[in-house]
């Protein structure tokens, strides 16, 4: 029996980012799906063909202080997010992951999945910039395409980085 995309989506997610091995990312559970619901409910994004999800997108949108805190290797993901204050106004967004499955890729789905949460969350919120952590360096010219398609100076954090 062939496996679901959404357990496709799981492995993708898993070997892309290997969080269960690395306590600096944000490993998503339940609890944190629903503080990210909280923070804005285009938080979490994703595009399903009628099988179940074949993208999966994660924007945090956040204060500057916390950006810059997180860009330079100060605060993990998790303290990101844990340090993310409710109904504020944000004017930062992480793009914290992006997955397409193998046979859904260069098709611009994911694109269009992220151009269409930050509208909504721009939609509320004063947005003036956009932050990275890359694992890839398609992921790097993915975020740096959709800050140029959106007007955003993009802001990197060095994979790198040891975290405090």
């Amino acid at each position: 029996m062939s496996k679901s995309n959404f357990e496709r989506m799981m492995e993708l997610a898993s070997e892309t980012f290997a969080a269960h091995n690395d306590p600096n990312q944000l490993n998503v559970d339940e609890q944190v799906m629903e503080q990210l619901q909280r923070i804005h409910p285009s938080t979490i994004s994703d595009y399903d063909e009628g099988d179940g999800p074949v993208c999966w997108v994660l924007l945090i949108p956040t204060t500057t202080e916390l950006m810059k805190q997180f860009v330079s290797g100060n605060i993990s993901e998790t303290e990101l997010l844990n340090n993310t204050p409710f109904n504020n106004t944000y004017q930062s967004v992480y793009l914290c992951s992006s997955l397409v499955l193998p046979e859904w890729r260069r098709q611009g789905i994911a694109r269009k999945v992220v151009y269409s949460a930050l509208q909504n969350i721009r939609k509320q919120h004063p947005i003036t910039s956009l932050f990275v952590w890359s694992f890839s360096p398609e992921g790097n010219l993915f975020a740096e395409s959709i800050a140029r398609h959106e007007g955003l100076p993009l802001f990197k954090r060095d994979k790198n980085y040891a975290d405090k």
